[in-house]
């Protein structure tokens, strides 16, 4: 029986293989290894090609700013397979929830292929066909290559959470905050790249939910001199002290920024809920389409959390307010527009 995962939804961890049983030798220097689950990009911050599981060997080739390419090679089921047109490329992948690929003829699954994702063809079994493709990592998912003999090859292990215990019931609702016994990582969205990784038994706030996803919110320290002025809390957001990192500084480059905090003067627009087609949001999550910098300003959107939505329903159009929020993508998959996730609004500085 296969195995397939829509990129959308994936409910576990792949514990990946190492393609050395199959792939032609390579050097230690030329190989990292994924420490997560991630997604395999066109190129960087690109279209997606497939997800990759938690230790898969990958070939090194470059680096270009936060993103590392690599190439992946594995085996591949035929009858998933159709040739391509592409003169660069003899394969496609065919079927339409796309196929696994395996680190040996029905051997061990190294990640899910994206429907109509073009490969390269590099040999043959009488039902196989063994591939590669060029791609894009998120560079802090990646790790050089070390044996993982807890897990057995190929193995597909869970991360369930553990009972919920609120380190403080007084000041924290014990609905909203879970501790998750094995950790794991934190994405941009249910199809994103890692943000970072959450320690065993660490606690984070749950936002919202949807499907086996849960938005969280995690907060601490971190050392960030003040060279780095767009990157702020609350209070300096607050004290107008801070130097705003524009939306056309974030389109241009809709990766460098994920998870930074920014403040914007925005212009109000109205209250929506995200269709289906926004692939950004989960469907149906609220966020405010607003304008950056006032009337005629490129268009934003802030995500705001369910629990969360009182605090805008009186909102008036046109008004111009504060936002406080974390990049969630410096430029949206349908309009190009970035989008935040809400952390504070300030209408102090509505006009009058």
């Amino acid at each position: 029986m296969r195995l397939r995962c829509a990129a959308l939804h994936r409910p576990f961890f792949l514990a990946g293989g190492v393609l050395a049983a199959t792939a032609a030798p390579v050097s230690s220097q030329d190989v990292v290894t994924l420490s997560v689950e991630e997604n395999f990009r066109r190129e960087p911050n690109g279209v997606v090609l497939a997800r990759l599981g938690e230790g898969a060997s990958l070939r090194l080739l470059g680096t270009e700013g936060n993103w590392t390419q690599v190439e992946v090679e594995g085996w591949v089921w035929l009858r998933s397979l159709q040739s391509s047109e592409e003169p660069d490329f003899e394969l496609v992948v065919s079927e339409s929830g796309g196929e696994n690929i395996r680190a040996g003829p029905s051997g061990p699954i190294l990640g899910v292929l994206e429907a109509g994702v073009l490969l390269e063809e590099l040999g043959r079994d009488p039902a196989w066909a063994r591939v590669a493709r060029v791609g894009w990592i998120w560079s802090e998912s990646l790790t050089d290559p070390a044996p993982r003999e807890s897990e057995p090859l190929g193995s597909i292990t869970m991360s369930p959470p553990s009972s919920r215990t609120p380190s403080s019931p007084a000041a924290r609702a014990p609905d909203n905050f879970s501790s998750f016994a094995g950790g794991g990582p934190i994405l941009t969205s249910p199809d994103g790249d890692t943000l970072g990784m959450m320690r065993p038994s660490g606690e984070v706030e749950v936002l919202g939910r949807e499907g086996n996803w849960a938005r969280v919110r995690l907060e601490g320290w971190m050392w960030m001199p003040e060279s780095t002025p767009e990157v702020v809390d609350r209070e300096g957001a607050e004290a107008g002290a801070v130097e705003v990192l524009d939306p056309e500084a974030l389109m241009s480059s809709p990766g460098q920024y994920v998870g930074r905090v920014v403040s914007w003067t925005v212009q109000f627009i109205s209250v929506e809920r995200a269709e289906a087609v926004r692939t950004d949001f989960f469907e149906g999550e609220p966020f405010l389409l607003a304008r950056f910098g006032g009337a005629g300003g490129p268009f934003v959107y802030v995500a705001v959390p369910t629990a969360r939505l009182s605090e805008v329903e009186g909102l008036v159009p046109l008004e111009t307010m504060s936002v406080t929020g974390r990049v969630r993508t410096g430029a949206s998959q349908l309009t190009g527009a970035p989008i935040i996730d809400l952390i504070d609004i300030d209408r102090s500085r509505e006009d009058e």
